[in-house]
C-alpha cells in the first residue's frame, strides 16, 4: 500500500508543480479560466498554496501526519475551486472534481496505514 502512496503523491505533486508553474507564467489557458472565474488575481497565492501542498505531499512521506495534512488542505483547494466555478455557473468542473479525488485517494492509504 505504500508504493501505491509514494506513486499518487509524486506523481500528484508533479501535476501541482505544473500548475503552479503555469499560474505563475501566465500560461493563457490558465489565465482563461482564472477570468473566468474571477480569480486572476490570486493566482499567484492560488499557486502557493499549490507549491505547499506539493511540498506537504512529498514531504508527507517521510512523516505521515503532514502527508494527511497536505491531502486535507488540497482536498479543501480543490473544494473551493469547484465553487469557483459553479459561482459564476461555469459548469466545466470536471478538473478539481478529479483533482479532489485525487486529493482524496493520496489520505487514504495513509489514513488507513495510521
Amino acid at each position: 500500500m505504500f508504493i501505491a502512496t509514494i506513486v499518487v503523491s509524486l506523481v500528484f505533486a508533479a501535476l501541482l508543480l505544473v500548475s503552479a508553474a503555469g499560474k505563475l507564467r501566465r500560461s493563457p489557458s490558465q489565465v482563461g479560466t482564472l477570468e473566468r472565474v474571477g480569480a486572476l488575481g490570486i493566482a499567484p497565492v492560488l499557486a502557493v498554496l499549490e507549491i505547499a501542498g506539493a511540498v506537504g505531499l512529498a514531504a508527507g512521506l517521510a512523516w505521515w501526519p503532514l502527508g494527511i495534512a497536505a491531502g486535507v488542505g488540497l482536498a479543501l483547494y480543490f473544494i473551493g475551486a469547484a465553487g469557483a466555478h459553479l459561482r459564476v455557473r461555469d459548469r466545466t468542473i470536471a478538473a478539481p472534481v478529479v483533482l479532489l479525488v485525487v486529493s482524496l485517494a493520496a489520505i487514504a492509504p495513509r489514513l488507513a496505514s495510521a
